[in-house]
């Protein structure tokens, strides 16, 4: 029978997710096991007088006290669940558990590496990914990388010298799942930025892998070899749609650390309901009222995984406007997240102060998001305002732990923002105005540019003149110079 406080505990439990911990009279850590249900699951414990299990037996009759840990998902559970064993290495967790573990992915050492799946990291030269906590998530990966970014699957010894010698590549190389680098048919190098590109993607660096992409779909588009074009942008394609689909980050092996006492530190200072796994930092960024960006960067476990950040254009709000800017960011953000593109986060920073934090909330409340917990950081000061009007802010010591992990996500915000508006600016100066003129498009406007040089100089000929250049009638010509003359352009291109 249960004793009578503990028959209390678990009448206050809640039906969420989480991560339970028994403990014996002194305290320490008996059993750690994670739950769908805390108050169903740790309340079966104390349905029966006897187990099968002496041991299940053994440490029900040795639990004096029960802690608890809500998460929001059972995801999250299962990543504490495996932190805090690592952490407490309870006697009953070795015993129950079987010391059960959880796959890497490995890139093997070899000229020619290979992608292995273990549950064993070894002390080799090879690159480890993981753990991951689930068997799904690995799948998906390497679903993706099988078809689309393929690496060789034999585990023959090749011989780079050798490659070429009459070896004749195996059904795979004609199935496009292999590079035929036994047979010589693609290069060390080659072959070394395909594995450049997988182990970008399972560090969660789509954006990086998406770019380096890009940059040779263009070289091929260019160079006329349209079937490996359409392949890379497929490859981008499939990249984006897997990164969409809340693939869980694997548990880092320094979690253990500093990290898991700020995230503690930070859920007590701010009264959060769940430990903050995932944080959403928000800026605005713009030039005197032209090209405003809202931005959104992502923290998770403390770190940030750049293959989640996004940035949207500002169009409901003229002028300079930051406060609303932030309201439209925070409502085009998490209506994706209503429509399942996007996890919520635990906690929402946004940079700036109460009045950036009110119309922040405005935008959750519209969603009916307005539980989901929200602060704001200003700048100088460092203040911490979280709670309603008329409530003072927080202002924590310049080293504490909680305060450096915010201004992490509030800096990383700023940077992307600036950095969001400079590549959009760059990217419009780098655009001729002849592509915004209908009828012409990026190829004729470069024809233009090759034969005259630049848009002004355009802007200075008469019909005749510009009808004269091959595809351009008399009707087009006029076109041009109105567009051209009415914008007043001074560009070189």
């Amino acid at each position: 029978m249960a004793r009578e406080h503990i028959k209390n505990l678990l009448k206050s439990l809640p039906d969420r997710p989480g991560v339970y911990l028994m403990r014996d009279g002194e305290g320490g850590v008996l059993y750690v096991g994670k739950a769908k249900s805390l108050k169903k699951r740790v309340a079966s414990y104390f349905r029966h007088d006897s187990f099968a299990s002496p041991r299940l037996r053994k440490l029900v009759s040795m639990i004096e006290d029960i802690s608890v840990i809500r998460t929001e998902t059972e995801v999250e559970a299962l990543i504490l669940e495996a932190k805090l064993i690592k952490k407490y290495a309870p006697f009953f967790n070795v015993d129950l558990k079987m010391n059960d573990r959880y796959p890497y992915i490995k890139i093997t050492s070899e000229t020619f590496p290979r992608i292995v799946i273990t549950r064993q990291r070894g002390k080799d030269d090879g690159i480890y990914f993981g753990p991951y906590v689930r068997v799904g998530d690995v799948r998906s990966l390497l679903r993706l990388i099988e078809r689309y970014l393929p690496l060789r699957i034999c585990a023959r010894e090749i011989d780079p010298g050798d490659a070429a010698k009459g070896v004749r590549p195996c059904l795979h190389y004609s199935l496009g799942r292999c590079m035929g680098v036994c047979a010589g048919l693609a290069s060390a190098s080659e072959y070394r930025e395909r594995v450049d590109d997988v182990i970008l993607l399972l560090q969660g660096q789509s954006a990086e892998v998406v770019e380096r992409l890009r940059k040779r779909m263009d070289s091929a588009a260019r160079e006329m070899r349209f079937e490996e074009a359409a392949r890379l942008r497929d490859t981008i394609r499939a990249i984006w749609r897997v990164s969409r689909q809340r693939l869980s980050m694997p548990l880092r092996e320094d979690f253990d650390g500093d990290m898991w006492i700020r995230l503690n530190h930070l859920q007590e200072l701010l009264n959060l309901p769940v430990l903050p796994w995932r944080i959403d930092g928000f800026d605005i960024s713009h030039m005197s009222g032209r090209e405003t960006y809202g931005v959104v960067v992502v923290f998770e476990q403390g770190v940030p995984n750049r293959s989640l950040y996004r940035r949207f254009k500002i169009r409901t709000v003229e002028g300079v406007d930051d406060f609303r800017s932030m309201e439209e960011t925070l409502e085009r953000r998490y209506s994706r997240s209503l429509e399942g593109k996007e996890p919520l986060p635990q906690l929402i920073l946004i940079d700036g102060g109460p009045v950036q934090l009110e119309f922040a909330r405005k935008a959750l409340a519209k969603l009916g998001l307005e539980k989901t917990p929200s602060i704001s950081l200003a700048k100088e000061e460092e203040l911490i305002y979280h709670s309603s009007e008329g409530t003072p802010p927080l202002r924590l010591d310049r080293g504490d732990d909680a305060l450096r992990l915010l201004q992490s996500v509030r800096d990383e915000a700023h940077r992307f923002a600036i950095e969001s508006h400079r590549s959009a600016r760059t990217s419009r100066l780098r655009r001729s105005a002849l592509e915004d003129i209908p009828g012409i498009g990026k190829h004729r406007a470069a024809q233009l540019l090759g034969r005259f040089g630049s848009a002004s100089a355009i802007a200075g000929m008469t019909i005749e003149e510009l009808s004269g250049a091959p595809g351009i009638g008399a009707a087009t010509a006029a076109r041009i110079l109105d567009y051209l003359k009415g914008r007043g352009t001074d560009e070189d291109n």
